[in-house]
């Protein structure tokens, strides 16, 4: 029983190594979820990356224009639209959007709806305090939050259509500089290889621990895992940049993808055209 005891008492204490292999785990997961979907038999998935690419960016680009938020409206439901065509799944969707930047966005700007100025909403005062929003500051917080949650929306949407070779190739075809893309590239790459590597050690970890740890053994061990994964970061990059040149690489990604832009791609390019000016003209005629 005390040897029992001593156990659950020691994964008591160590409770924090399985919420991070979790949160390392679900990180890998979504990622080949992601992926899956990228290569699906859905509508965006069969079109041309560079199409999508220059779609997207046309249709960002017309969310940062507009003033409105029915303009905003129809992007945002136009995008539903199109990833309800591409078989992604909504819940996914919404949430991998609206619970990640749009909500910090709402929280940067929040301040901004008490010091614009303009009609208040109403004036509470506590103490020598006055909590007074305006409904301009209003207005322009949720302008500001749609903007950002449509863009996003838009950009994920890209992204789990399109699988990452063929987004690094689409930019190299658009002129991003070579040294960008290759940035993105091994970034992506090795992002997942180091959370494999982190997420091994704290499986070794939790192994070899059947009993109780202190606060300072956990922050020693810790410190320790940080350096040590450090050192590999930089020892990993010398030998793959000494093994890439050995290789004969030039800089330039290459997939085995052949590009061909048809009918349809045309198409839908000129559907997001014509959405992203209906957007865009939507602020200068609606309030």
């Amino acid at each position: 029983m005390t040897s029992t005891g001593a156990v659950r008492s020691g994964e008591g204490r160590i409770g924090w190594l399985e919420q991070t292999l979790g949160g390392i785990t679900a990180n890998i997961e979504r990622a080949i979820f992601t992926e899956q979907h990228a290569r699906s038999n859905g509508w965006l998935q069969r079109r041309d990356p560079r199409a999508k690419m220059v779609g997207s960016l046309v249709a960002i680009v017309a969310a940062s224009l507009t003033s409105s938020v029915a303009g905003l409206a129809l992007l945002y439901l136009s995008t539903l639209a199109a990833a309800r065509a591409s078989r992604v799944p909504f819940g996914f969707f919404v949430k991998r959007v609206w619970l990640g930047i749009p909500f910090f966005a709402g929280i940067v700007v929040l301040p901004a709806i008490f010091f614009v100025p303009g009609p208040r909403v109403f004036d509470l005062a506590i103490g020598p305090a006055h909590m007074a929003p305006s409904w301009n500051g209003l207005a322009g917080a949720v302008l500001f939050v749609s903007r950002v949650g449509v863009s996003v929306s838009l950009a994920i949407l890209l992204v789990v259509t399109t699988p990452w070779a063929d987004v690094l190739k689409s930019l190299r075809a658009l002129k991003v500089p070579q040294v960008f893309v290759l940035v993105l590239s091994m970034t992506y790459r090795y992002v997942f290889l180091f959370l494999h590597t982190a997420n091994g050690i704290l499986l070794a970890r939790k192994s070899r621990v059947v009993g109780r740890t202190t606060g300072g053994e956990q922050r020693r061990w810790i410190t320790g895992t940080m350096g040590n994964l450090m050192s590999r970061a930089f020892k990993m990059s010398n030998d793959v940049y000494s093994a890439m040149l050995a290789r004969g690489f030039g800089g330039e990604v290459r997939t085995y993808t052949t590009y061909r832009i048809d009918a349809v791609d045309c198409a839908g390019l000129a559907g997001v055209a014509a959405i992203s000016l209906a957007a865009i003209l939507a602020g200068r005629i609606l309030p």
